[in-house]
């Protein structure tokens, strides 16, 4: 059996003429045609940047519900406020002050009557009193989130829990620590 072994003549090269640059072609083609090899368009750049953009949108939109569930009680004051003051004709800028110093107004009288009430009893109702809020809009957020992502009503209540309760942990502990320590009882310095 006799097998036929091609020459050089008859194997087929690819031309790569198609991809050389072509002085003849007027100046309006490369307006035209900026990048025929690698057509990146605003199609691509998003098709390669939504995942990281939605993660970080995601982990954004996370972080501050937890923040607002934390601190819950001074967050719905401010809102309080800001409603009412832009509801008397305040202006946009002025309601946004009016929210802003209520809602820390209410987080630094909680610290201080925190700090200076001598009775347990009284620190602990002080204590309820902000983390309560908390609690249920860590259940709220949670099981809002917890709707979108499963249909069984078991485990959007069990998730819902749990958040309720990482948040009311967070909450206890950030109104607890920043608050500066009691007094101490022991010996006071006299000038």
């Amino acid at each position: 059996m006799h097998v036929r072994v091609p020459d050089a003549s008859t194997i087929l090269v690819p031309s790569t003429h198609h991809f050389r640059y072509d002085a003849s072609a007027p100046w309006w083609w490369w307006q035209a045609h900026p990048s025929d090899i690698v057509d990146c368009t605003e199609t691509t750049a998003m098709f390669i940047l939504a995942p990281f953009l939605l993660v970080a949108g995601i982990g954004f939109l996370c972080w501050f519900f937890f923040t607002v569930a934390v601190f819950a009680l001074p967050c719905a004051t401010g809102l309080m406020a800001a409603l009412w003051a832009f509801d008397t004709s305040a202006g946009l800028l002025g309601a946004v002050i009016i929210g802003f110093v209520a809602g820390a107004a209410t987080f630094i009288l909680g610290q201080i009557a925190f700090a200076c009430v001598p009775w347990t009893w009284l620190r602990l109702l002080i204590v309820l009193l902000y983390t309560v809020p908390a609690i249920i809009m860590g259940y709220s957020t949670t099981h809002g989130i917890a709707q979108m992502m499963m249909p069984s009503a078991a485990w959007q209540f069990f998730f819902s829990v749990i958040g309720a309760i990482a948040v009311g942990i967070t909450a206890f502990i950030r109104f607890t620590a920043v608050a500066p320590p009691g007094p101490s009882g022991g010996n006071i310095a006299r000038v």
